[in-house]
């Protein structure tokens, strides 16, 4: 979330924010922030459909087993599923256009 703890833990790492921000009660978002908003999410929403298609297809997001090497295997697993799962209805939708 946007908060200065991780603004700094993003500073000393040299990597920029890409954390949206967040209005409060009483504190509005600026129209700056709303239109940074807006740029993050034109990429963000892109990642989120993908790992909640896993996690609904495939119940991704839970880890099966015990094990850094284990676990990593299971993730890719998941995303070469998530992949055959979608190329059907990837060649048919290019060879309609």
């Amino acid at each position: 979330y946007d908060s200065m703890e991780n603004k700094e833990t993003l500073k000393r790492m040299k990597l920029k924010s890409r954390i949206m921000h967040k209005g409060t009660r009483g504190h509005e978002i600026t129209e700056r922030q709303q239109r940074i908003n807006v740029a993050i999410s034109k990429t963000r929403y892109k990642v989120e459909r993908t790992f909640g298609s896993m996690h609904r297809w495939f119940g991704a997001g839970i880890a099966r087993y015990v094990g850094f090497s284990k676990t990593h295997a299971q993730h890719i697993m998941e995303s070469i599923a998530y992949n055959l799962y979608r190329t059907p209805g990837i060649i048919v939708s290019n060879s309609i256009r």
